[in-house]
């Protein structure tokens, strides 16, 4: 089985104090490789985020940094071509996606490349709006 992290899942495994850090940290945790993929674009998502939460649970660059590279060695980098964009989109456009749901749709993408198994999400609503190729693949971890 191989389980495809969705950015809200390596948030919370990231910061300790989240209300689902400790099954996203298990997780991932159990990961590696061969088990595990996220997209390449969501290293740029974590650092986003992560870089940008508000009070004291903000994590500096440095140390986000450092988490990236954790992800980077324990999961799969998954990258889209341009045909594979373009799948995204038009499979999204036929479901009546609008909006910013288009980036779910190529986390979507990039988890059937990887022929990942599940979509590790804590944003479950965002996938039920693709298909059910992509949409029957989410769930918590």
């Amino acid at each position: 089985m191989k389980s495809f992290f969705d950015t809200s899942v390596l948030v919370a495994a990231a910061v300790a104090v989240h209300q689902h850090h400790h099954r996203s940290v298990a997780a991932f945790a159990a990961a590696n490789r061969q088990t595990g993929c996220c997209a390449a674009h969501t290293l740029a998502e974590l650092y986003a985020t992560l870089t940008r939460i508000p009070g004291k649970q903000r994590i500096v660059s440095d140390q986000v940094l450092l988490f990236l590279d954790e992800v980077e060695e324990r999961l799969e980098l998954v990258y889209l071509n341009t045909r594979e964009y373009r799948l995204a989109i038009n499979r999204a456009a036929h479901h009546g996606v609008l909006g910013g749901t288009i980036y779910d749709a190529l986390l979507g993408q990039c988890a059937l490349k990887a022929s990942a198994t599940r979509i590790l999400t804590w944003d479950i609503a965002h996938f039920q709006r693709l298909g059910s190729e992509i949409a029957d693949r989410a769930q918590t971890p």
